[in-house]
């Protein structure tokens, strides 16, 4: 047998015929190694997967966040392979890394956020190794995955060039992020709080705190959604990093999206244009989430990175 094994460890909790389905895609990539460990939480693996283009590499490479709801497994991420993120940016000759940053029945928001650091300083750490530029990296992620793709690159961490552990040395900053329909407000959510706000396979409880929203106060509760909102983090952001501006930022959203509403990425432009930051929103006009016939979008996507990033 050639290549890495599909799943070289067993996959609990979802049925093994689903499982076992594969995504379409477009053959851009090859899957170079599968669940490769980037970190440990609480003595649980975390996992990402390394994408490698068919065709020449360009050196440059993008962490693509891959979360749902803010959940994630094997069966949300062959959803996001059939998406086509991954197949358009190795088209291009990008190397990605398909980061699980957990879900939230088991993580809250602020972890999965550390969980995306811990993979980027990962990947500058093993950079020779992946045979990446480590100066040349982007975030990407799609909802959810784009939430926590673009609160991370907005709470960058420094390294620590003398310590003894290699991971330890390298900062978390990023050169770019992009991002398809991300909630960036979730105070403001549909016109409601996002606790308050109900959708089947939404544990939010979960998201905002690990023992859920008994016996926490509002006053908690609006500060935890206010440190998960990248719109609202956003105004903080020369307060920790004086003097510099945020990665260039590219958006893409749908005019007609029942479940994260347009708003919402008008909103993180906004925010991010306010702090000095580059930042563009493209509409599609009558899509929802996650609408399908999204070639033309993934394209300029793609595009943008190899511009922005020197690729």
């Amino acid at each position: 047998m050639t290549g890495p094994e599909p799943f070289p460890v067993e996959i609990l909790h979802r049925p093994g015929a689903v499982l076992r389905m594969r995504p379409k895609t477009r053959g851009a990539f090859v899957t170079a190694q599968t669940q490769r460990v980037y970190a440990e939480a609480y003595g649980t693996g975390l996992l990402m997967d390394v994408l490698r283009p068919t065709g020449p590499a360009n050196g440059a490479a993008i962490i693509d966040v891959v979360s749902s709801g803010w959940q994630c497994d094997r069966v949300v991420y062959n959803e996001h392979l059939g998406f086509g993120l991954c197949d358009a940016l190795c088209a291009r000759g990008f190397t990605v890394f398909a980061v699980l940053p957990g879900a939230s029945y088991l993580f809250t928001g602020p972890e999965m956020v550390r969980h995306v650091h811990a993979a980027i300083r990962h990947v500058r750490a093993h950079a020779e190794e992946l045979a990446i530029d480590p100066a040349r990296l982007g975030l990407a992620g799609a909802s959810a995955g784009g939430h926590l793709a673009t609160l991370a690159a907005l709470t960058p961490q420094a390294g620590r060039p003398d310590s003894r552990d290699a991971w330890r040395r390298s900062g978390t900053d990023i050169r770019a992020v992009a991002a398809f329909f991300p909630p960036s407000d979730l105070l403001n959510f549909w016109g409601v709080r996002i606790d308050r706000f109900q959708m089947e396979g939404l544990d939010i409880p979960g998201l905002l705190f690990k023992s859920g929203l008994t016996g926490r106060t509002d006053r908690e509760i609006v500060a935890r959604l206010e440190e998960l909102s990248p719109a609202r983090v956003a105004a903080q952001f020369h307060d920790h990093h004086p003097d510099t501006v945020p990665p260039p930022l590219l958006l893409f959203h749908g005019t007609a999206d029942r479940v994260v509403p347009l708003e919402q990425s008008v909103r993180l432009r906004d925010a991010w244009r306010e702090i000095g930051g580059h930042a563009e929103l493209r509409v599609r006009e009558g899509a929802d989430h996650a609408w399908m016939d999204n070639g033309a979008e993934l394209e300029q996507m793609a595009e943008w990175f190899a511009n922005t990033l020197g690729a």
